[in-house]
């Protein structure tokens, strides 16, 4: 993918018949987690998926939930590896805070993903936390997303 590719990514919400390119762009899934491939399911059954689209296919996916403390949550940030840096999860997460119906839209990624909490910082989200013991020696950071501009 070339750089200049994110002006040409479209973003809609998924649909049931996107599980196995979702599948295939997410490493856990494609390479056998049923687990993760069985959370794409559901994610896209409840109707929480956005999906990311380019001239060549589906380029990544984000899961916007109201599972935490019934503000908007982004569970699920996803970008297949050949489509990363280049604008993809900036522009899912913009569709979740567009899309998002609740005061507030959270999300949280591990301390070792280095490249998420530079995305989140770029585009403005504030340190919300910090929680030990979900992933054995990898803290989870929270972030929340910065109030709509003009707002």
């Amino acid at each position: 993918m070339e750089n200049g590719t994110a002006d040409r990514v479209r973003v809609r919400a998924g649909r049931s018949t996107d599980s196995a390119a979702l599948a295939a762009v997410d490493p856990a899934a494609a390479a056998g987690d049923d687990e993760r491939i069985a959370h794409i399911r559901r994610w896209l059954e409840q109707g929480t998926v956005i999906v990311a689209e380019g001239p060549t296919g589906i380029l990544g996916y984000g899961v916007l939930e109201y599972t935490f403390f019934e503000q908007g949550f982004v569970t699920m940030v996803m970008v297949a590896p050949d489509a990363r840096r280049r604008g993809v999860g900036a522009r899912l997460l913009r569709a979740a805070e567009a899309a998002c119906s609740a005061p507030k839209l959270f999300t949280s990624t591990n301390v070792s993903n280095q490249p998420m909490q530079s995305l989140l910082h770029a585009l403005g989200w504030q340190p919300a936390g910090l929680v030990h013991g979900l992933d054995e020696g990898d803290p989870e950071l929270f972030y929340l997303c910065p109030p709509a501009r003009g707002a």
